[in-house]
């Protein structure tokens, strides 16, 4: 699976370099700063789970352990979940996807925890 999470990573990253540069240049003055906003934190979501990810494509590939896939798992649902619900939000002013953001954000909370557990039992590092 650590091939997938890398390449997974490097999509995430890719798009949130662009949707970083889209949301400075392209949206600013064009949507009200609230929706700038949602945009903006999307994007910093995406960025710093896509380093995440990718540390865990890494050590998935050396090491293979099962704890790393639901990792995986919940970093990539919950990036696709957060940051696309907050990035239409921005785009399309679809207030009622603000009620369905944090299932992503969940995703990615519970993707850290099973991290921090599988340290703890010596299941990675």
């Amino acid at each position: 699976m650590g091939r997938w999470w890398l390449l997974i990573a490097s999509i995430a990253g890719f798009l949130g370099v662009a949707g970083g540069a889209f949301g400075a240049h392209g949206l600013r003055g064009r949507i009200s700063d609230a929706m700038l906003a949602n945009f903006e934190t999307g994007t910093r979501y995406l960025l710093v789970h896509a380093v995440a990810l990718l540390v865990v494509g890494v050590l998935s590939s050396r090491q293979g352990a099962p704890p790393l896939t639901a990792v995986g798992w919940c970093f990539s649902v919950g990036m696709l979940i957060f940051t696309g619900t907050l990035w239409i939000l921005a785009l399309t002013n679809m207030r009622w996807l603000g009620a369905v953001t944090p299932v992503g954000g969940t995703a990615l909370i519970v993707g850290w925890v099973l991290l921090a557990v599988a340290a703890a039992r010596g299941q990675i590092g």
